[in-house]
């Protein structure tokens, strides 16, 4: 890795964090809820996937590989830069559905120029580490990457691309994601990339406009959490027990 960007390395954790674009970041930063919430929905890799078949005991990990389709949970990719334009990256986070929270972001990373770029990824809970993981766009040869980090919510994993790798993105249709999960199944997110060249190429977002978008997505996220609450103490007490008189 050029030693531009190594030195940018911790910078980029922290834009990373803290951008509006990155929601699941968002959500990985967070103090963890109280006990009185329910879990995020976000879920680790195995409960994306299917029933298990063909006569499997019931609650065993499904075998073989799995492929989960994902849907934009944003409307748009979204580039950002530091004030001084040394360090931009283009994201957008995916979901199951659009309007589920999002399982997987995804970050391209420009510094400073150099022709190697940063591919970064947050990747849900749930997955076996340290293997490696790879993504490939469309029918093109997987490119490999490593786990950097983990977070209660997800782990940042990353590869460094050429141009012209990024060149394939920027035309592509579809990035399929492969990683492992604890069973050491492998598990293929698929989601779809289309505008993502044009943002790249394009100016970065008004910081102004990414203010008013940490807003919303901060009001957001406390809606939601609010109604799971609600929901919860809506329950019946376990096992139906009559309240004491």
């Amino acid at each position: 890795m050029p030693s531009s960007i190594a030195r940018a390395g911790a910078s980029v954790l922290v834009i990373s964090l803290i951008a509006a674009g990155a929601a699941f970041a968002q959500q990985a930063k967070k103090p963890a809820a109280p006990a009185a919430q329910p879990a995020p929905k976000a879920q680790p890799a195995p409960q994306a996937q299917p029933a298990p078949q063909g006569g499997q005991p019931a609650g065993a990990p499904p075998q073989g590989p799995v492929r989960v389709e994902l849907q934009p949970s944003q409307s748009d990719w979204t580039k950002v830069c530091s004030p001084d334009h040394k360090i931009c990256y283009t994201t957008r986070d995916f979901g199951q559905a659009a309007d589920q929270p999002p399982v997987l972001a995804v970050a391209v990373y420009d510094v400073n120029g150099d022709d190697t770029k940063i591919v970064r990824l947050l990747l849900p809970p749930g997955l076996l580490l340290p293997a490696q993981f790879h993504f490939a766009i469309d029918k093109n040869d997987p490119i490999g990457g490593q786990f950097q980090i983990c977070f209660p919510n997800g782990c940042f994993a990353e590869a460094p691309v050429k141009g012209a790798a990024v060149d394939t993105i920027k035309k592509g249709a579809v990035m399929a994601v492969t990683v492992h999960n604890q069973f050491n199944n492998e598990v293929t997110f698929a989601l779809p990339i289309a505008g993502f060249g044009k943002a790249f190429d394009g100016p970065a977002i008004d910081p102004k406009v990414l203010e008013e978008k940490q807003k919303q997505l901060q009001d957001q996220l406390q809606k939601q959490a609010e109604e799971e609450r609600k929901k919860l103490e809506a329950q019946p007490p376990a096992g139906g027990a009559a309240p004491a008189k």
